[in-house]
């Protein structure tokens, strides 16, 4: 009976290992967890939301990214807005890449709250190995506008989940 027990908790002991080490592995190379700090997203994302980043993705326009911060060591969450090579303006709200109106519905509730412009004119093209990105709280954002562009090497990865609070829990 000794000899059993001893097999079993050996057994358990090794599949935990594997679970532990399973974890670290997902967690350091595939993705991980980031808590949201500020409004700069509202209303997609909230301060102490939580998501889920996946290191392993291939960045397009409109993505939700995290990257350190170029003006801090924090993580930031923004919309990517401009990819390398692009051509941004933004004249009267409207947002044109490529001399192309993009539509924007993310902006929507914060456009029907203000009697304002959300984003003021601009004109930039986008270096090489770097990213253009705006909060969709853009009267109240730290972004590309102020601190310029993201270079791709500080990119952590893109937001693929919201997964608290859990009545908000989905894809975002």
């Amino acid at each position: 009976m000794e000899n059993s027990t001893k097999t079993e908790v050996f057994s358990w002991i090794k599949s935990l290992l594997a679970v532990v080490v399973l974890v670290i592995i997902c967690r350091q190379f595939l993705f991980t967890p980031v808590t949201v700090n500020g409004g700069s997203m509202s209303p997609t994302f909230h301060h102490n939301d939580r998501v889920m980043v996946m290191k392993m993705s291939e960045i397009e326009h409109s993505d939700m990214i995290v990257f350190e911060a170029p003006t801090s060591s924090d993580k930031h969450i923004k919309r990517v807005i401009g990819m390398p090579g692009d051509r941004l303006r933004v004249h009267n709200d409207q947002l044109y890449i490529n001399d192309v109106l993009v539509e924007e519905p993310y902006l929507d509730k914060n456009k029907e709250s203000s009697p304002f412009a959300l984003t003021e004119d601009f004109e930039v093209e986008v270096p090489e190995d770097c990213l253009f990105v705006m909060g969709d709280n853009r009267l109240h954002s730290g972004d590309s506008r102020m601190y310029g562009f993201v270079p791709e090497e500080d990119v952590f990865g893109e937001v693929k989940i919201r997964f608290y609070p859990f009545s908000g829990v989905g894809i975002p």
